[in-house]
């Protein structure tokens, strides 16, 4: 049986990235057009997770698991959202690169007009939040001075002020459309969110030049 191990295959000796499957996944393969790698095999309805590259190995994963393939040692390199970075902030990774792309907010919001989140501070000295990332949500209030409760949800978090389980939430909002389909606006920004390069920390110190010559290469071609 083959190996799923990128360093048990083909490609001996190239540097592994981990590639977040959804919304920065089109800006990824850009990127790596724009480096001189060909991305036709990842562009293709292929359902494999693992695609070789001349001189580079990509492993698809979901964004939340690119610090923990990258920790692990799994990928020596990894592109994710500075989202993902701040809600694993205890990931042993290195943040080496804003890339730029992907570029969102993360933000708070409640119904569109209303004083929900005013009213509970007042009211029961501490606001309700939905939201699914708890960390960051926490750190942000405790920052501010503010008292919150923080819920976490797995799903669509829009919902949670519509029927009384949080005033609000704090998300990551792109256009602002899912927002007003909902009923809800953004409050105050939280953060500037963009895609990230970051580095397992072994292989930043045992395959410096490469990782250095990589990064070099993305952080050009990341610029346009």
């Amino acid at each position: 049986m083959m190996s799923l191990n990128p360093r048990d295959r083909g490609n001996d000796g190239a540097l592994t990235l981990a590639l977040p499957r959804g919304s920065l996944f089109e800006g990824c393969l850009g990127m790596l057009d724009r480096a001189g790698f060909d991305t036709t095999e990842p562009r293709s309805d292929s359902r494999a997770l693992i695609f070789e590259l001349e001189g580079l190995t990509i492993v698809t994963v979901r964004p939340s698991d690119v610090p923990i393939y990258v920790e692990s040692g799994a990928a020596d390199i990894g592109v994710t959202g500075k989202d993902v970075l701040a809600e694993q902030s205890d990931r042993a990774v290195y943040e080496l690169v804003d890339l730029g792309f992907g570029r969102c907010r993360m933000a708070l919001a409640a119904r569109t007009g209303s004083d929900d989140l005013e009213r509970a501070e007042r009211r029961l000295g501490l606001m309700r939040i939905a939201t699914k990332y708890p960390r960051t949500a926490t750190d942000w209030f405790e920052r501010m001075g503010r008292q919150a409760e923080v819920i976490e949800v797995k799903g669509s978090v829009e919902l949670a002020p519509l029927v009384g389980l949080a005033d609000g939430i704090v998300d990551l909002v792109d256009t602002g459309r899912t927002l007003a389909e909902n009923g809800l606006e953004v409050v105050d920004e939280i953060s500037v969110c963009t895609a990230r390069l970051i580095a397992n920390r072994v292989a930043h110190k045992l395959r410096a030049g490469e990782v250095d010559e990589m990064v070099g290469r993305l952080r050009e071609a990341a610029r346009g």
